[in-house]
């Protein structure tokens, strides 16, 4: 294939990417707005896309260089090998999607991408330190949020004591947009910088960049693909993270999002690429166990735990097998 066309496939299967991330992810976005009846649906997902957006201002690049040259030896593949990662993840995103499992399309993306670069270069492709970071917040980011959600719960608590329920209501109907706001900001501005890693190391690997920098077009392509996916929504995953999990309130999921998003940008700020499925998850039940254990569905949390450890292997066999699937009929 012309090295000019496979480029161009990549890019676009790689913004596809980022739309399915989008829509498989609106639930990190609106699931607590929506299940507080702040928002209706259609409204929730125009505020999160709308914000989703905006995060490519001040957010820079650290994370998709991590993603792009921090988990895969860039010098030991091709284009054909993130080719192959990309439609692992797509894959796997898919099938979760359609099972309406809230797994995390950012270890999707890390386990197609590690499964192809296995199956073209051994694991002398895989960059060690990467993963250990990686791997390292996976547990990290959630728990994070969880305490974060917990703590704010009781402070809200406390301040708000001598307000009735609905009074708290009332305030927190308000805050929830504000809240909403800074969580889809901080979504975008984790999630879109992956899918404008994959497409400059696209970039690099076929040699029309020379160095590691993220072209501004990138940039704003990354942002713009995930933003239209966040608007196509959800739905399966909205019900099980916004009403499964726990019973919310508007004060609850003002705390949710608040620590979710606080989790999420000091991870950006740290140039880690984490997964705003865990971090939800981890807010929403640290709002719900406030009240007491019981109140959070433990069964439906551990199916979803269990999705995310499964993901990371799941998409890389997937990516194994797509690269193996490309080399038959491109040789590479």
């Amino acid at each position: 294939m012309d090295p000019l066309v496979l480029v161009i496939l990549i890019v676009v299967v790689a913004l596809a990417f980022d739309f399915i991330n989008g829509f498989h992810d609106a639930a990190n976005s609106v699931a607590t707005i929506v299940a507080t009846r702040v928002l209706s649906p259609f409204h929730a997902v125009l505020w999160a896309a709308f914000w989703n957006f905006i995060a490519f201002i001040g957010t820079g690049t650290g994370v998709a260089s991590t993603v792009g040259k921090g988990l895969v030896d860039l010098t030991l593949v091709t284009p054909y090998v993130i080719l192959a990662g990309l439609i692992g993840a797509i894959v796997w995103d898919l099938v979760t999607w359609w099972w309406g499992l809230p797994t995390s399309s950012s270890h999707a993306l890390f386990g197609g991408y590690a499964g192809a670069a296995i199956a073209a270069a051994g694991f002398k492709a895989i960059i060690v330190s990467g993963w250990i970071r990686i791997l390292t917040f996976i547990v990290v980011a959630p728990m994070l949020g969880m305490l974060l959600a917990y703590t704010l719960m009781i402070l809200v608590h406390w301040i708000f004591r001598e307000s009735t329920p609905k009074q708290m209501d009332k305030y927190f109907r308000r805050l929830q947009l504000v809240s909403a706001a800074i969580f889809s900001y901080s979504h975008g501005s984790n999630d879109a910088q992956k899918t404008a890693g994959v497409i400059t190391g696209v970039l690099v690997t076929s040699g029309y960049l020379k160095t590691f920098d993220v072209p501004t077009w990138v940039i704003v392509a990354a942002y713009s693909a995930i933003g239209l996916g966040t608007m196509s929504g959800g739905w399966r995953i909205v019900r099980t993270m916004g009403a499964k999990l726990t019973r919310l309130k508007p004060r609850g999921g003002f705390c949710a999002e608040t620590a979710a998003a606080s989790s999420i940008l000091f991870s950006t700020f740290l140039h880690m690429p984490v997964s705003t499925t865990h971090v939800t998850a981890g807010a929403i039940a640290g709002v719900g166990s406030i009240q007491r254990i019981k109140a959070v569905r433990w069964r439906i949390a551990t199916n979803i735990v269990w999705a995310w450890v499964l993901t990371i292997p799941a998409s890389g066999i997937v990516g194994w097998l797509c690269h193996h699937v490309l080399s038959l009929f491109v040789g590479k």
